[in-house]
């Protein structure tokens, strides 16, 4: 499918595959989307800008990079910004289109029903769109989907007039007169509210007027202060709805100035944010701040696993503020026409949003889709086609995520005589085309099918969502595929038992290998500690002490056995390396936390006791602090002593170890990969089934406690 990237200060209809739908999404063939000039034309610009600036300008995204190369290295922090820039990213908040697939759980959308979407990095400007349920609203019989289109825009400035919370008869003044500011307008004389419009731009004040208006100004030839006092008997306006978008802090100022005692400013735009305490004490004004769309909005619970509030406690959430601006628009109670200004196909993204920079101006520019609705979208495009084969394995890469691509795809450019990135599969096109044309792959594909049917594909790299990785593994083994999967390798015993049936199935012949993300035991330090412990006398006393760092009780990692059957997974497994023994018994305690954002299942003391006698320690918290070092193992034997610091230091205490020293934690994400060549190279696993079968099992009885 085509879909808008914005890249280098430009943006352009690139071909991507399309989105995959899941269970709550409903999947739209888009006819119209609605470009934001403020927003977008502000990203299209940074995108053209250097690193410098950008890092001057965003100083939380050089925070993020930051952090990212103190834990994985600057080689990958800088790879991943590069790629960043270098590929551009997707576009768009708002369309309208046909549904035509609806994933599991959608209740209220059907097949063919004609809809508007919202949601940035969602409703983007693409061919196709898969959006969650609760940013879908059913447009009215009758309503042009090309004015459809514009519902997100509608629902910023519809909550941004609630969030106002104005009576009939009451003042507002109105800053900006942009898109959000003519909507604001007409909203409010729908409302009974008398309305002073302000903007440096004299044509859209006369939009404005035409649409209902009572009074228009231009500030920069007439005092906006004196012109509202008047205009309100000398009392000043009951709010002001702030939707332009300035650095300066002046206009805000201005804002406070012409409100009366007791009024409220909203902030629906951008401003400057240099607030004097004068303009607003004496008043006691309310200085509110408006969220997009309304109540819902970046709430997971509501936006992506389509819980809706109670309608009596919560009359106005974003679904319902967009679906009331859809009727008002079908019942002509807003005007669009004299606002939209032209429509561009998906093929001239890059003259659209070129207008928006002419000197005309424009309000609102369309970009459409010549879609068929019973056609199949394209999964799969190709990007390399003089792929040649350099390695002996080739890898298809399921779940382009930052792990993958920041640590796997790196470390398999090192071993190139042994893999080849062939494939790459994800959810979402742009990223999947991104990864696969950085490492050089030959095509890319929303649809994992497409490379369990190539018969050119060795290895399957499964870096999904926890949820996803039991199956998938099964799917790809039963492809007759070799399968590394990232920890863990299932999440319920239901999904691991499918996985064990699979082996224990003696009707299946060559069975293909598989290996769990393991990766501390394939580190030099667990390997330099193993190499010692197995000339043993006696059994192991070992403490192992994870500083897990602190997660919201909210925080999707909970999810899906949470932080114990995804992380704790780890560390059972390298203990079950060093004591070369089969677990016996496991007992748990839990925090009893007092507070409601600390969870007690990332908060665990374990106790591992083997066949061979060996017991493992195990504290795994999250209350700690986040300055102390993360992982510290230590291994008791035979009056010795073997203590490793975070994968950075490893010390011998009665037994003379081989002195270790990294600078960064390293944890055998490398050397995995290597073992795993390895295995496949000798139809052997790199780690016995039986002990990854049963770390599993050990977290769900540590989950379940």
């Amino acid at each position: 499918m085509l879909q808008a990237i914005i890249k280098k200060g430009k943006v352009m209809a690139e071909e991507v595959p399309s989105p995959i739908l899941s269970a709550g999404e409903v999947l739209i063939a888009v006819s119209y989307s609605c470009i934001s000039a403020g927003t977008e034309l502000k990203s299209v610009g940074n995108s053209g800008e250097n690193l410098l600036m950008r890092a001057i300008k965003q100083p939380e995204n050089l925070k993020k990079v930051i952090d990212l190369a103190k834990s994985q290295g600057i080689a990958r922090a800088f790879s991943k910004v590069q790629q960043k820039v270098k590929y551009g990213t997707p576009t768009g908040y708002s369309n309208s289109g046909i549904v035509i697939a609806v994933g599991e759980g959608v209740q209220n959308i059907q097949v063919g029903d004609k809809v508007a979407a919202a949601g940035a990095g969602i409703a983007n400007h693409a061919e196709y769109a898969v959006v969650p349920e609760n940013l879908v609203m059913k447009v009215p019989e009758g309503l042009d989907l090309k004015l459809a289109s514009t519902v997100t825009l509608g629902g910023i400035a519809l909550q941004g007039v609630r969030r106002a919370d104005l009576r009939l008869g009451e003042y507002c003044v109105v800053i900006g007169a942009g898109i959000l500011g003519l909507l604001t307008v007409q909203f409010l004389k729908n409302s009974g509210v008398r309305t002073v419009v302000s903007d440096i731009n004299d044509d859209r004040l006369q939009i404005a007027k035409e649409l209902g208006a009572d009074v228009v100004l231009n500030p920069a030839k007439e005092n906006l202060v004196k012109r509202v006092t008047d205009y309100t008997g000398g009392y000043g306006t009951d709010a002001v709805i702030f939707t332009a978008a300035t650095a300066s802090s002046e206009p805000l100022s201005e804002a406070f100035q012409a409100t009366k005692k007791k009024g409220r400013v909203i902030l629906v735009g951008v401003s400057g944010m240099e607030i004097k305490r004068a303009d607003i004490y004496k008043k006691e004004l309310d200085f509110k701040i408006s969220t997009s769309y309304g109540p819902g909005r970046y709430d997971r619970e509501y936006e992506d696993k389509g819980h809706d509030y109670p309608y009596a406690y919560v009359r106005w959430t974003e679904n319902r503020n967009m679906t009331e601006y859809l009727k008002m628009v079908h019942e002509g109670k807003v005007n669009l026409e004299p606002l939209i200004n032209k429509t561009y196909p998906i093929e001239q993204a890059e003259e659209a949003y070129a207008s928006l920079q002419s000197p005309e101006k424009p309000i609102i520019v369309l970009l459409s889709y010549d879609n068929d609705v019973n056609a199949k979208p394209s999964s799969k495009v190709v990007v390399n086609n003089s792929y040649t084969k350099k390695g002996k394995l080739n890898v298809a890469l399921v779940g382009a995520g930052s792990f993958a691509t920041a640590m796997h795809l790196p470390n398999m450019e090192k071993m190139k005589d042994k893999y080849s990135l062939y494939a790459v599969v994800n959810r979402t096109g742009h990223k999947g085309k991104t990864v696969a044309t950085h490492f050089d792959a030959k095509y890319t594909t929303s649809e994992i099918e497409d490379v369990l049917q190539d018969p050119e594909v060795d290895v399957v790299f499964i870096t999904t969502q926890h949820k996803d990785h039991a199956s998938l593994t099964l799917r790809s083994l039963q492809a007759g595929k070799h399968v590394f999967v990232e920890k863990p390798l299932a999440t319920t015993p239901e999904d691991l038992n499918k996985i064990v049936d699979f082996y224990n199935d003696d009707s299946i012949q060559n069975k293909p290998l598989l290996l769990t993300g393991f990766n501390r035991r394939f580190s030099k330090y667990a390997q330099e500690i193993k190499k010692h412990t197995t000339t043993r006398e006696n059994p192991l006393f070992v403490s192992y002490r994870i500083n897990a760092g602190f997660r919201p009780a909210t925080d999707a990692l909970h999810e899906h056995g949470g932080r114990v059957v995804g992380e704790v997974c780890h560390f059972i497994d390298l203990i079950t390396f060093l004591t070369e023994s089969k677990i016996k018994s496991v007992s748990v305690e839990k925090l009893s936390p007092k507070n409601e954002q600390i969870r007690s299942d990332d908060n665990v003391s374990i106790l591992l006791k083997y066949e061979d006698g060996s017991v493992g320690s195990l504290q795994y918290f999250a209350v700690g602090n986040k300055g102390y070092q993360k992982e510290n193992l230590e291994v008791h034997y035979d009056a010795k002593t073997i203590i490793m610091d975070d994968f950075t230091k490893l010390t011998g205490y009665g037994v003379k170890v081989k002195e270790l020293a990294s600078k960064t934690p390293e944890k055998g994400q490398y050397e995995e990969l290597l073992h795993m060549f390895d295995a496949i190279q000798n139809n052997k696993f790199a780690i016995d089934f039986d002990d990854m079968v049963q770390t599993t099992r050990a977290t769900f009885l540590i989950q379940d406690n």
